[in-house]
């Protein structure tokens, strides 16, 4: 079941974006643009991939990453920054933002099927 945050994101914010999905995943959502995800939603926040080219435009935003516990008092710091809410709110940037951050997810496969 989906929260009334993913709801929102999706209906509201998302909405005029084609070949957006999600699904259900560690206790979260992914985002998909065209079967390739590029953002996540964990506890109510929405999270975009960054990649080299993209951290600093979130760093200025002051987003943040979204960092989980690996329990031994460890954490992991993902690839995904929060997006800004005003950001969320403008329809030209979002666009913008997530075009970045699907190209962000496609490197970073590259990147990992060219060290296999």
């Amino acid at each position: 079941m989906k929260s009334e945050f993913v709801e929102y994101i999706l209906k509201d914010i998302l909405h005029g974006i084609d070949g957006i999905s999600s699904r259900a995943m560690f206790g979260g959502h992914g985002i998909y643009k065209d079967k390739i995800i590029f953002g996540i939603i964990i506890d109510d926040i929405l999270y975009f991939k960054v990649g080299q080219n993209t951290l600093e435009d979130y760093k200025t935003q002051d987003s943040f990453p979204f960092i989980y516990d690996r329990g031994n008092k460890k954490q992991a710091i993902m690839s995904y920054w929060s997006v800004p809410e005003n950001i969320m709110n403008d329809e030209d940037l979002l666009q913008i933002w997530i075009e970045k951050a699907v190209k962000a997810s496609l490197d970073s496969k590259k990147k990992k099927n060219s060290k296999k």
